[in-house]
């Protein structure tokens, strides 16, 4: 995330309050908050052109556009069986792989 003109960086943190925050990391200030419902928040990964948040919980992935406002994911993987406990992205952004306390490995295509 940054502004026109600006290259600020952003950390983005999770857990089991339900909460996904955006922070900027030179001043410390929360500068977004997303709500995820779902259930807790186990895992983050961010894409490798920055753009989207891959949100691992139970038992659900949820991705986000962090280039936007907008507080809903834009797309939503189910498949796991309980706690999502790892997720990734493909070094080219294409795929996410996950997995699970279920015992299994997913990778997901984004195309």
């Amino acid at each position: 995330m940054s502004a026109a003109g600006t290259s600020e960086v952003v950390l983005a943190s999770a857990g089991y309050d339900h909460t996904v925050r955006f922070w900027e990391a030179l001043s410390g200030a929360c500068v977004r908050t997303i709500q995820h419902n779902d259930s807790q928040v186990n895992k983050l990964a961010v894409s490798p052109d920055k753009r989207y948040l891959a949100v691992a919980g139970n038992p659900h992935v949820r991705l986000y556009d962090v280039q936007t406002t907008n507080p809903n994911p834009i797309a939503s993987f189910d498949g796991h069986v309980g706690n999502v406990t790892a997720v990734g992205f493909q070094s080219a952004g294409r795929w996410i792989v996950t997995a699970g306390d279920d015992g299994t490995i997913k990778i997901w295509d984004l195309r």
